[in-house]
């Protein structure tokens, strides 16, 4: 739920309106006491968020066909402050979904959401700031033995190293889901690993970096592997498929599609689950794209 105090943004784009202007008002909070609650800093919100979220997926998985793949997505957007001076850990971020090259001041926003492809709900999330980069440090004030000093301990931390935390702390509470969706920022091959090996799979875009993939006994780059791949015939976008292993072990399929932003060009979404066909791993993989939209 996205509330701003803009009235007009209420009426137009937060429940808690037309709760409060319902006939059952009365048996809810009223809405000075809901923003009191909401202003609270003290509050461990990564927790209630998380176990409110545990308890919400629980009701929808029981309305949901089982037979529906329910993943973990991963993604990151940018929290500016851009007026702002004396915030603790301020730093320089790069704005990476930008067109154009762009630095803003604030930070990055980790998020971890769960989905069914028809419901979305945010799970966990964590604010990032930078060693390199940073404007302020953390305030000597505060006390070291406290949560509230861990947590900008973890928030000079890499996202992939918090990645496995988050997912960890989703399942440890119970949250089903098979799969994690991520994009080619986070698509990395130890991270991949790390996932897998808490029992998950993970379906995301990945890059033509530096990573290697073996094949046919050799280590060869992504782009190398496409060209190794077999065509794919009778299926439009669908270009080519092969099965591989990365540099570090572990199996994965890698379907590459047309770039329809750039029809010469192609894209490739990697898959650790070899049961998936060609089209059920760029359909799941979808899910991530629909509910970008829908958060937006």
């Amino acid at each position: 739920m996205i509330c701003q105090r803009s009235t007009n943004t209420i009426q137009k784009r937060c429940p808690l309106y037309d709760i409060l202007e319902s006939k059952k008002s009365a048996n809810f909070p009223a809405k000075d006491a809901v923003y009191r609650f909401l202003n609270q800093p003290t509050f461990a919100w990564r927790k209630f968020l998380l176990l409110f979220s545990s308890y919400t997926v629980g009701k929808v998985t029981k309305l949901t066909n089982h037979k529906r793949p329910k993943v973990l997505i991963l993604d990151d957007s940018s929290y500016e402050r851009n007026r702002s001076k004396s915030v603790e850990l301020l730093a320089r971020c790069f704005d990476h979904t930008s067109q154009k090259t762009r630095f803003y001041k604030g930070f990055r926003m980790l998020t971890l959401g769960w989905s069914d492809g028809a419901t979305f709900m945010p799970v966990d999330f964590s604010l990032l700031s930078s060693t390199k980069s940073q404007i302020n440090g953390i305030s000597p004030k505060i006390d070291k033995r406290s949560s509230g000093y861990q947590r900008r301990v973890e928030a000079l931390q890499t996202a992939p190293e918090q990645i496995p935390n988050m997912i960890k702390r989703a399942m440890d509470v119970g949250i089903d889901a098979s799969y994690v969706l991520m994009d080619s920022w986070f698509t990395y091959q130890p991270l991949i690993k790390a996932i897998k090996e808490d029992g998950l799979d993970v379906i995301g875009m990945v890059k033509n970096l530096k990573q290697r993939y073996l094949a046919d006994g050799e280590r060869v780059s992504l782009n190398q592997l496409y060209h190794l791949a077999k065509p794919t015939t009778g299926k439009r976008d669908i270009l080519r498929s092969i099965y591989t292993k990365q540099a570090n072990g572990i199996r994965v399929k890698i379907v590459f599609v047309r770039n329809r932003n750039k029809k010469s060009d192609w894209l490739a979404i990697l898959s650790t689950d070899l049961t998936l066909s060609d089209q059920e791993i760029i359909r799941i993989y979808g899910m991530r794209w629909d509910i970008m939209l829908i958060s937006a």
